[in-house]
């Protein structure tokens, strides 16, 4: 958790403002949104980073602040604060990179000329390898929903659509998760018109509004087709273009938070840790391909990461995975 305080509008009063109340924050706000067409979400990243810092630097003052002020003893006062108050490293590298990012935005716009966390580091991120389930796990996982029905209609031999729905979309929604490595929010957004059954390709959407394409396997391409015949009986505009491809029982596109809950209720049926998040299925996905063989620019493009430093880091697990198979089965070891 942060630790630091909200903005207050001053020493008197208890109401909250936005940063954008300040000029330059609603540029760069601007800026974020039509030239580097970043999410709602990750422009509500940088503005919690703003407040924060803003509280941190001028806990009184009325909007506009004057940023040409701030120096590099102003920037390093912020990111200890959250050292001090046992955040993450991988918090503080974070408000880092907002406000660095912030500054770079206000010397190429002119505003200044100074950029105070320009030559700051963040503290040391420790070597901490992605968790992944496996094979085993994961067909357990994916199966859940399907036996989970089969329970429920031997129980209730009259189950109505929409309970038949609920679980054939939770199974959909799984082997779809695993078999593109998407990410739970990308999966949320994810609209029919994006969805090829017959050619087995996704079109997702990713950070950036980037779209990128994935592959469907046969399996998740049957759990869809199984999910959509049941969603067209109950709501027929399902089968518009724009509809989500999973839907709530109300026939509304599913949340990422309902998703997270539909994975907690099928990793207890499938025996598994209730503590595994729908990230591990993208962590997953990525691993088993690798050692099955894929190369690492592939995996890369599928998962849609910029980098392949970050893509890199499952090549450490599946290294990781050889080496212990070795120290058991290997006699001199």
């Amino acid at each position: 958790m942060d630790a630091i305080p909200p903005i207050q509008i001053g020493p008197e009063s208890d109401a909250a403002f936005s940063p954008t109340a300040d000029p330059w924050v609603a540029q760069f706000v601007q800026y974020l949104v039509s030239e580097r067409n970043a999410s709602e979400h990750t422009v509500s990243g940088y503005l919690q980073d703003l407040a924060q810092f803003i509280s941190s630097a001028w806990p009184h003052a009325r909007p506009p602040f004057n940023w040409k002020h701030a120096d590099r003893f102003t920037a390093r006062a912020f990111l200890v604060q959250f050292q001090k108050n046992g955040c993450a490293p991988a918090t503080t590298r974070r408000k880092l990179s907002s406000m660095r990012t912030f500054y770079r935005f206000l010397e190429r716009e002119n505003l200044t000329n100074l950029n105070p966390f320009g030559g700051l580091r963040g503290p040391r991120l420790g070597k901490r390898l992605p968790e992944i389930l496996s094979v085993n796990h994961i067909q357990a996982l994916l199966d859940a929903p399907v036996r989970g029905l089969e329970a429920q209609k031997q129980a209730e031999p009259n189950l109505l659509p929409p309970a038949i729905y609920a679980a054939l979309r939770d199974a959909a929604l799984l082997e779809l998760l695993y078999s593109t490595g998407a990410r739970v929010s990308e999966a949320a957004t994810l609209t029919r018109n994006r969805v090829d059954l017959i050619a087995g390709i996704v079109r997702v959407r990713g950070k950036g509004k980037k779209e990128r394409l994935c592959a469907l396997g046969r399996p998740a391409i049957h759990a869809l087709e199984k999910a959509w015949d049941v969603a067209q009986l109950i709501w027929p505009d399902a089968t518009k273009p724009s509809s989500p491809v999973f839907l709530n029982l109300r026939g509304e596109g599913l949340t990422t938070r309902s998703m997270e809950r539909q994975l907690k209720k099928w990793l207890v049926v499938a025996g598994l840790p209730t503590k595994i998040t729908p990230h591990k299925l993208r962590h997953s996905f990525a691993t088993h391909l690798l050692d099955a063989g894929a190369d690492l620019r592939s995996v890369q493009e599928l998962l849609g990461h910029a980098s392949l430093t970050t893509t890199q880091i499952y090549t450490q697990v599946t290294v990781e995975r050889l080496k212990e198979v070795y120290r058991h089965a290997h006699p001199r070891a």
